[in-house]
């Protein structure tokens, strides 16, 4: 019951596998590159400037450093699980979280969308979101690691 809540691919489709795959990759390199690593470079930075806590409980509790680390964990760890495919949906539920809380939470008061004389929206979290809901719904296709992990004996029927 656990391997196939962590590795089911969901849809083992060729078509749709491989445009699953297409965005896993793409918005798990997005997130990774964009925004993961230069977390991680300039880490002493980011604290030092003040990183934002979360206003809800229990993670309001958290300190800037661990909020931090939280957030690294989310962009490092969970889109490189999506890049490969590996206990993709749960990694998709983590990083989707954390686009969630960097929507409604850190950029609470911030507009909706980036626009003229915008600069800092909700827009980008939200367009991270999107993604993340989609491979959860989905699965990662069986052009993934959790494909040839969990070998589905019985083909479905939805």
């Amino acid at each position: 019951m656990m391997k196939r809540f962590l590795f089911d691919c969901g849809t083992r489709d060729t078509i749709a596998s491989i445009g699953i795959f297409a965005l896993r990759v793409m918005i798990g390199l997005m997130m990774l590159v964009g925004h993961g690593i230069p977390k991680v470079k300039h880490f002493d930075a980011i604290l030092e400037k003040g990183f934002p806590v979360p206003d809800f409980f229990p993670l309001k509790a958290m300190s800037p450093a661990v909020s931090l680390m939280a957030t690294i964990g989310a962009e490092v760890v969970a889109a490189a699980f999506i890049i490969l495919g590996l206990c993709t949906r749960p990694a998709a539920f983590v990083l989707g979280f954390t686009m969630v809380v960097a929507a409604f939470s850190v950029m609470a008061d911030a507009p909706w969308f980036i626009g003229p004389g915008v600069s800092a929206a909700k827009e980008p979290a939200l367009l991270f979101l999107i993604p993340m809901i989609a491979i959860i719904l989905t699965g990662a296709g069986s052009w993934s690691l959790d494909a040839a992990i969990y070998k589905d004996g019985k083909r479905r029927r939805w």
